[in-house]
Protein backbone atom coordinates (compact mmCIF):
# COMPACT_ATOMS: atom_id res chain seq x y z
CA UNK A 1 0.00 0.00 0.00
CA UNK A 2 1.24 3.49 -0.87
CA UNK A 3 2.29 5.52 2.16
CA UNK A 4 -0.18 8.26 1.23
CA UNK A 5 -2.95 5.74 1.79
CA UNK A 6 -1.76 4.70 5.24
CA UNK A 7 -2.24 6.25 8.67
CA UNK A 8 0.19 5.93 11.58
CA UNK A 9 -0.17 7.62 14.96
CA UNK A 10 -2.99 9.82 13.71
CA UNK A 11 -1.06 11.11 10.69
CA UNK A 12 -0.97 10.14 7.03
CA UNK A 13 2.11 8.00 6.38
CA UNK A 14 3.68 4.58 6.77
CA UNK A 15 5.01 3.13 10.06
CA UNK A 16 8.70 3.70 10.81
CA UNK A 17 10.95 1.28 8.96
CA UNK A 18 13.62 -0.79 10.71
CA UNK A 19 16.24 1.54 9.19
CA UNK A 20 14.54 4.66 10.55
CA UNK A 21 14.19 3.10 13.99
CA UNK A 22 17.89 2.20 14.00
CA UNK A 23 18.91 5.71 12.96
CA UNK A 24 16.57 7.17 15.56
CA UNK A 25 18.08 5.05 18.33
CA UNK A 26 21.62 5.86 17.25
CA UNK A 27 21.00 9.60 17.15
CA UNK A 28 19.44 9.50 20.60
CA UNK A 29 22.62 7.95 21.98
CA UNK A 30 25.08 10.52 20.62
CA UNK A 31 23.23 13.81 20.12
CA UNK A 32 22.51 16.39 22.79
CA UNK A 33 18.90 17.54 22.76
CA UNK A 34 19.58 20.52 24.99
CA UNK A 35 16.51 22.64 24.12
CA UNK A 36 14.03 19.93 25.05
CA UNK A 37 16.05 18.90 28.10
CA UNK A 38 15.16 22.29 29.50
CA UNK A 39 11.48 21.38 29.73
CA UNK A 40 10.48 21.74 33.36
CA UNK A 41 6.69 21.55 33.41
CA UNK A 42 3.85 19.58 31.79
CA UNK A 43 0.57 21.50 31.87
CA UNK A 44 -2.74 20.26 30.53
CA UNK A 45 -5.76 22.39 29.60
CA UNK A 46 -8.07 23.11 26.69
CA UNK A 47 -7.61 25.72 23.97
CA UNK A 48 -10.43 27.26 21.99
CA UNK A 49 -10.14 28.77 18.52
CA UNK A 50 -10.05 32.56 18.65
CA UNK A 51 -12.33 32.77 15.62
CA UNK A 52 -14.72 30.01 16.74
CA UNK A 53 -15.05 29.52 20.50
CA UNK A 54 -17.31 26.48 20.01
CA UNK A 55 -14.24 24.46 18.95
CA UNK A 56 -11.84 23.19 21.60
CA UNK A 57 -8.72 21.03 21.72
CA UNK A 58 -7.07 19.30 24.66
CA UNK A 59 -3.54 20.64 24.83
CA UNK A 60 -0.51 19.25 26.62
CA UNK A 61 2.07 21.98 27.17
CA UNK A 62 5.72 21.10 27.75
CA UNK A 63 7.34 24.32 28.93
CA UNK A 64 10.77 25.83 29.45
CA UNK A 65 11.74 29.13 31.07
CA UNK A 66 13.80 31.53 28.97
CA UNK A 67 13.95 33.87 31.95
CA UNK A 68 11.73 35.09 34.79
CA UNK A 69 9.45 36.91 32.35
CA UNK A 70 9.26 34.57 29.36
CA UNK A 71 8.24 30.92 29.04
CA UNK A 72 7.87 28.90 25.85
CA UNK A 73 5.84 25.73 25.45
CA UNK A 74 5.50 23.10 22.76
CA UNK A 75 1.97 21.72 22.60
CA UNK A 76 1.03 18.10 21.90
CA UNK A 77 -2.30 16.31 21.59
CA UNK A 78 -1.39 13.78 24.30
CA UNK A 79 1.39 12.80 26.69
CA UNK A 80 2.43 9.71 24.71
CA UNK A 81 5.73 9.19 22.86
CA UNK A 82 3.84 9.32 19.55
CA UNK A 83 1.89 12.50 20.35
CA UNK A 84 1.29 14.93 17.51
CA UNK A 85 2.84 18.38 17.78
CA UNK A 86 -0.07 20.82 17.60
CA UNK A 87 1.50 24.21 18.17
CA UNK A 88 3.34 26.56 20.48
CA UNK A 89 2.51 28.94 23.30
CA UNK A 90 4.56 31.80 24.65
CA UNK A 91 3.85 33.11 28.13
CA UNK A 92 5.00 36.49 29.40
CA UNK A 93 4.78 38.43 32.64
CA UNK A 94 2.32 41.29 33.16
CA UNK A 95 5.25 43.71 33.07
CA UNK A 96 6.09 42.66 29.52
CA UNK A 97 2.46 42.47 28.45
CA UNK A 98 1.94 46.08 29.44
CA UNK A 99 4.69 47.14 27.03
CA UNK A 100 2.91 45.63 24.01
CA UNK A 101 1.09 47.76 21.42
CA UNK A 102 -2.71 47.72 21.69
CA UNK A 103 -3.19 45.59 18.55
CA UNK A 104 -0.60 43.07 19.71
CA UNK A 105 -2.35 42.63 23.07
CA UNK A 106 -5.40 41.30 21.24
CA UNK A 107 -3.39 38.18 20.34
CA UNK A 108 -2.69 37.30 23.99
CA UNK A 109 -4.94 35.75 26.64
CA UNK A 110 -5.15 35.60 30.40
CA UNK A 111 -4.80 32.34 32.39
CA UNK A 112 -6.94 33.45 35.32
CA UNK A 113 -10.04 31.42 34.41
CA UNK A 114 -8.00 28.30 33.60
CA UNK A 115 -6.38 28.39 37.01
CA UNK A 116 -9.35 29.40 39.16
CA UNK A 117 -11.77 26.96 37.49
CA UNK A 118 -9.46 23.98 38.04
CA UNK A 119 -9.18 23.34 34.31
CA UNK A 120 -5.42 23.88 34.11
CA UNK A 121 -3.59 20.97 35.71
CA UNK A 122 -0.05 19.72 36.08
CA UNK A 123 -0.47 15.94 35.64
CA UNK A 124 1.00 13.98 38.51
CA UNK A 125 3.86 11.52 37.88
CA UNK A 126 3.03 7.87 38.53
CA UNK A 127 3.60 6.92 42.14
CA UNK A 128 3.68 10.46 43.46
CA UNK A 129 1.56 10.96 46.61
CA UNK A 130 -1.38 13.15 45.67
CA UNK A 131 -1.06 15.46 48.68
CA UNK A 132 2.57 16.24 47.90
CA UNK A 133 1.84 16.85 44.23
CA UNK A 134 -1.07 19.16 45.01
CA UNK A 135 1.36 21.46 46.84
CA UNK A 136 3.69 21.58 43.83
CA UNK A 137 0.81 22.08 41.39
CA UNK A 138 -0.72 24.87 43.44
CA UNK A 139 2.62 26.67 43.52
CA UNK A 140 2.82 26.41 39.73
CA UNK A 141 -0.71 27.79 39.43
CA UNK A 142 0.27 30.77 41.59
CA UNK A 143 3.01 31.54 39.06
CA UNK A 144 0.93 30.94 35.92
CA UNK A 145 -2.20 32.85 36.91
CA UNK A 146 -0.65 36.24 36.21
CA UNK A 147 0.95 35.33 32.89
CA UNK A 148 -0.39 36.17 29.44
CA UNK A 149 -0.22 33.59 26.65
CA UNK A 150 0.05 33.78 22.86
CA UNK A 151 -0.84 30.50 21.18
CA UNK A 152 -0.92 29.18 17.64
CA UNK A 153 -1.96 25.71 16.54
CA UNK A 154 -0.76 24.35 13.21
CA UNK A 155 -2.71 21.09 13.21
CA UNK A 156 -6.52 21.10 13.45
CA UNK A 157 -6.99 17.58 14.79
CA UNK A 158 -10.48 18.36 16.05
CA UNK A 159 -11.76 18.40 12.47
CA UNK A 160 -9.98 15.13 11.65
CA UNK A 161 -6.99 16.47 9.74
CA UNK A 162 -4.27 13.85 9.25
CA UNK A 163 -1.66 16.51 8.44
CA UNK A 164 -1.14 20.12 9.59
CA UNK A 165 -3.13 21.88 6.88
CA UNK A 166 -3.81 25.53 6.16
CA UNK A 167 -2.60 28.58 8.00
CA UNK A 168 -1.76 28.55 11.72
CA UNK A 169 -4.77 29.29 13.92
CA UNK A 170 -4.71 31.76 16.77
CA UNK A 171 -5.96 30.02 19.91
CA UNK A 172 -7.12 31.23 23.28
CA UNK A 173 -7.55 29.91 26.77
CA UNK A 174 -11.05 29.81 28.18
CA UNK A 175 -11.79 33.04 29.96
CA UNK A 176 -15.36 32.51 31.18
CA UNK A 177 -18.06 29.89 31.74
CA UNK A 178 -20.02 28.75 28.69
CA UNK A 179 -17.22 28.77 26.15
CA UNK A 180 -16.66 25.50 24.31
CA UNK A 181 -20.21 24.28 24.86
CA UNK A 182 -21.18 20.66 25.36
CA UNK A 183 -18.15 19.48 23.39
CA UNK A 184 -15.84 21.00 25.96
CA UNK A 185 -17.80 19.68 28.93
CA UNK A 186 -17.52 16.11 27.60
CA UNK A 187 -13.82 16.47 26.78
CA UNK A 188 -13.13 18.01 30.18
CA UNK A 189 -14.90 15.15 31.97
CA UNK A 190 -12.96 12.59 29.93
CA UNK A 191 -9.67 14.35 30.69
CA UNK A 192 -10.38 14.36 34.42
CA UNK A 193 -11.20 10.66 34.40
CA UNK A 194 -7.99 9.76 32.52
CA UNK A 195 -5.81 11.73 34.90
CA UNK A 196 -7.77 10.94 38.04
CA UNK A 197 -8.52 14.63 38.59
CA UNK A 198 -11.31 16.25 40.61
CA UNK A 199 -11.81 19.67 39.05
CA UNK A 200 -14.18 20.88 41.75
CA UNK A 201 -11.69 19.98 44.44
CA UNK A 202 -8.95 21.87 42.62
CA UNK A 203 -11.23 24.87 42.19
CA UNK A 204 -11.87 24.94 45.93
CA UNK A 205 -8.19 24.61 46.82
CA UNK A 206 -7.28 27.42 44.43
CA UNK A 207 -9.85 29.80 45.86
CA UNK A 208 -7.14 31.31 48.04
CA UNK A 209 -4.86 32.08 45.07
CA UNK A 210 -4.89 35.83 44.59
CA UNK A 211 -6.61 36.74 41.34
CA UNK A 212 -4.64 39.42 39.49
CA UNK A 213 -6.29 42.27 37.66
CA UNK A 214 -6.68 41.36 34.00
CA UNK A 215 -5.45 44.10 31.70
CA UNK A 216 -8.38 45.56 29.71
CA UNK A 217 -6.40 44.91 26.51
CA UNK A 218 -7.45 41.25 26.82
Amino acid sequence: MDSTEQETNGATGAPLSARSKALESGAAMVQDFAPVKGICAHLNAFHIYADDTSRCVESNHYCTHLNEDVRQCVIYDSNSSTARLLGVEYMISPALYHTLPTEERKLWHSHVYEVKSGMLIMPSPAGMPNAAWEVAETKEMEDVIGLYGKTYHFWQIDRGDKLPLGEPKLMSALTEDGQGGELLRKAWKDRDERYGVDTQQKKEKRARIVEPEIHPGK
